[in-house]
């Protein structure tokens, strides 16, 4: 690591590494300020995060709507923070997967969705309270106890000095992150941090906490791998325990991964923390458009849909035509399931909508087949930002 890269403040805390990296050493990173941040050149991007935040939450206030814009969007997050890390498991493979397809490749991306689900209800109920090493220790297990590419042991706090770039090679490393027998009590002052222990709950916003966190998290490098998805899992959480509707960032970060590493290189190297508080407001402004664009579109869609549709009002499949967005992919029994109706009923349903083109049968099964609403896909599928074809 080039000490010519590091600023005073991070230089002088530096640590050795144990043996046999001693000749090297490793960032202690300071940590998350509790005092008032002066914001600068990011005062507007984090005031137009901050009302971003407040429209979604008055939405949900107004809006008999338990997805907000479809319960696709855990999963679209599982996917992009994923593909952030090299697992290229896509969407439609995780969906295909949730409803039985063994052939899916997405086995290490749906315990990230599932994570998600499981953790976000009891940050809610629990909040700030909720966050203990303990939790982020479960989540990092969540992540990678299924991916046979990651690295060190799920849910275990490393022991092993590790180095990032330098393509191998740690004397040619960019950052050296927290030394093994310091990671302990720096993960201690995070969680410190997201439990609001200090004066910063008083005097910072959720979206600078949120900045201040992550950046701390990363700059400890608590375990072998999987760290990137732990710390972005932490993210909606911190959220979701303040109060907040959970906003999924991964797929803004995914779009701008180039900005968001040139962040966190500010942080790590030269303690500049307006880049990634500039970073996240972006992040979080720009997700809740597309969440607003996304929800339009898919009610936008809905209309289409009984439009051409040739079922009774009450019948199951028009019924069904409010589940879509939110259930694309889906087998018969899973209709019948989310519509209290019988097997024979949805099945009914299923072949009235496949007569009306909404959705088509993908895997040429005589039995456990899988249905997909390939326009509702579409819409949820598109690039981050582009306008969605309806």
């Amino acid at each position: 690591m080039n000490r010519e890269l590091l600023v005073k403040d991070i230089i002088d805390r530096l640590a050795r590494f144990p043996s046999p990296f001693d000749s090297h050493y490793g960032v202690i990173p300071i940590p998350p300020s509790e005092e008032y941040v002066v914001l600068g050149e990011a005062t507007q991007v984090h005031q137009e995060a901050m009302n971003s935040i407040s429209k979604i939450d008055a939405l949900v206030e107004e809006l008999i709507d338990p997805y907000i814009v479809s319960r696709v969007l855990s999963r679209q997050e599982a996917v992009h923070s994923s593909k952030i890390e090299g697992t290229n498991s896509t969407l439609n493979e995780l969906l295909y997967l949730e409803e039985g397809d063994q052939k899916s490749n997405a086995r290490p991306v749906i315990a990230y969705a599932n994570a998600l689900e499981r953790h976000l209800p009891q940050a809610k109920n629990n909040k700030e309270e909720y966050f203990t090493t303990d939790l982020i220790c479960d989540l990092h297990q969540w992540i990678a106890q299924n991916d046979p590419d990651c690295r060190g042991k799920p849910g275990f706090i490393r022991d092993k000095v590790v180095w990032i770039g330098g393509t191998g090679n740690i004397a040619y490393s960019t950052y050296n992150p927290t030394p093994p027998q310091n990671i302990q009590s720096c993960l201690i002052e995070n969680v410190a941090y997201l439990r609001k222990e200090g004066m910063g709950s008083l005097c910072q916003s959720i979206v600078t906490r949120m900045a201040l966190s992550h950046l701390h998290f990363e700059a400890i490098h608590p375990f072998e791998d999987g760290n990137g998805r732990t710390g972005r899992l932490l993210l909606p959480l911190m959220m979701a325990a303040e109060g907040h509707v959970p906003i999924y960032l991964s797929s803004y970060i995914e779009a701008n991964k180039q900005e968001y590493y040139d962040s966190l290189k500010e942080g790590q190297q030269r303690n500049k923390r307006l880049p990634m508080i500039s970073y996240i407001s972006n992040a979080i402004k720009k997700s809740v458009e597309e969440v607003m664009v996304t929800r339009s579109a898919l009610k936008e869609l809905e209309k289409k849909w009984k439009q051409r549709a040739h079922s009774r009002e009450g019948s199951t499949a028009y019924k069904a035509l409010s589940l879509l967005p939110h259930y694309p992919v889906l087998t018969t029994k899973r209709l019948a399931e989310l519509l209290n109706v019988s097997i024979p009923a949805a099945s009914r349903g299923i072949q009235q909508l496949k007569i009306d083109g909404i959705i088509k049968e993908k895997t040429g099964y005589q039995r456990n087949r899988i249905f997909v609403a390939e326009e509702a896909l579409l819409i949820l599928n598109r690039p981050f930002g582009e306008a969605p074809a309806i």
